[in-house]
Order: structure tokens, then sequence, then C-alpha cells
């Protein structure tokens, strides 16, 4: 049977491949477009034209999504997002998970060298290179720019994927040292579902079916100094952990 259906997946894996292709070309004019614009008013645009792009392909692929709030999300705050990292599908659920366009979010910046797709991605995100301190260092302060600019931002602080089987990788700072230092509420997101749809090993183990975006109590930073991170990045990791636990997520071994 598994022979059989092999062939099956692969054809719908080229499929969904050529359905993301097609959007991300669609796309292309108005992120060049946007592109020119100022900084804050073409991003939002190009986040929007991404969230169509994002929405269009995901229901085409036959993967639906679905928001689970333990606490009530405020439209009107800023927030830095962060959330467990487990498959390349997280990239395009966070679209649909945050729903505004007025948040920005830090990616890798290897993701550029991809044709076409690395043009769309280095207007979209805020790029770091965590292979230099230098790299990292001129990221936060961008993200720290984007606060200052009313807009949310959003943040893996994994880094990458967690390949541990355990519900999470070590943190980095940044995340947390951002919050702190611009008083921003921490919003813990769990992704549960896209190590399901796509395995972190290729993205040709994509299938179809839900996912769910769970989003945590918020945590506020408010009064909180230098001092305190380690034990902010110990508090948000135990609740994030002890999220994906009890929503039995799939990978924990």
């Amino acid at each position: 049977m598994r022979q059989l259906i092999k062939p099956v997946w692969w054809l719908y894996c080229i499929y969904a491949l050529l359905v993301f292709i097609a959007g991300m070309f669609c796309v292309m004019p108005f992120v060049i477009v946007f592109s020119l614009q100022d900084e804050k008013r073409g991003g939002d645009r190009i986040y929007k034209a991404c969230h169509y792009w994002d929405s269009v392909w995901l229901a085409l692929v036959g993967i639906r999504h679905a928001n689970i709030y333990e606490s009530t999300l405020d439209a009107r705050k800023q927030y830095v997002f962060v959330a467990n990292h487990i498959s390349y599908l997280d990239i395009p659920l966070i679209l649909k998970a945050i729903r505004r366009n007025s948040f920005r979010i830090l990616g890798k910046a290897e993701m550029t060298k991809f044709p076409f797709f690395g043009y769309i991605y280095s207007r979209a995100v805020v790029l770091v290179d965590r292979t230099t301190d230098s790299g990292r260092s001129r990221s936060v302060r961008e993200l720290k720019s984007m606060l200052a600019s009313d807009l949310s931002v959003f943040i893996f602080p994994e880094g990458t994927f967690n390949e541990t089987h355990q519900p999470l990788a070590r943190f980095y700072d940044g995340a947390f040292r951002i919050t702190i230092e611009t008083q921003t509420p921490l919003q813990p997101i769990l992704f549960l579902d896209t190590y399901d749809r796509m395995h972190y090993s290729t993205i040709f183990s994509l299938r179809p079916g839900s996912t769910r975006a769970i989003f945590l109590p918020e945590i506020a930073v408010q009064g909180l100094t230098a001092a305190d991170l380690p034990l902010l990045k110990a508090r948000v990791y135990q609740q994030m952990e002890e999220g994906l636990l009890r929503y039995d997520a799939s990978w924990i071994q």
C-alpha cells in the first residue's frame, strides 16, 4: 500500500510547489512597487500581499488553520511574538496566526539565497546573520526600531528548527533582551501541527490537514531590567514547554 501511495504523495508535493511558485510570481510585482514606498506603509502592504498569497496557497494545498486563544489578544497593543520552530511550514503559518499587517518577522539571512523568493523574503523580514556578533547586533537594533515605530515583531527564540525530540530547543537571549529594553509585552505562540504537515528534513514531506496556533497567556515585562533576563527566558520556556506537553505535540519523545 505504501508503494502505491508514494507516487500520489510526490505528485501532491510537486503540485504544492508549483502553486507556491505561481503565487510567488503573482505577488512579486506588488512587492517591488510597495518596497519603493516608505518603510512602514510599504512594509505593511507587502505583508498584506503576502497574506493573500499565503491564504490562497494553504487553501489550494488542503491545509486548514485555526487559532486557539488561551488569553485575549489586544489588537491595539504591540507585542514581541515568540513561537516554537519545528517546520518550514511555520513560516506561512505566521501570517495565518497573526492577523495584522503592522508587524515584522525576524528571519535567517541565508533564506535570501533562493532565487526570486529571496527578494520577497528580504523585503518582508528583518534579516539576521547569526554567524557574526555584528549581524546579531544589527538585527536587534532594527527590531527595536520597528517597535519604536508602533510595529510588533515576531521572533523564533530557538533560532532554527528544534531537532531534539524534546518540546523545545534552547532559547537565545535576543527576544527577551528586546522585550525588556523596549518594555513590550511578550506573546508566546505554539505551532502544534506543522511537524506532521511538513517534516523539517525536507519540503517534500508536505501533507494536507489541519494546523493550530495556540496563543498562551501574555507575559508582562513592565519594570523588568537586564538582570531579570535569565528568569524571564526561563519563565517563557517553561510556559511554552508545558503547553506543548499539555497539547501532546507529536515530536516529543
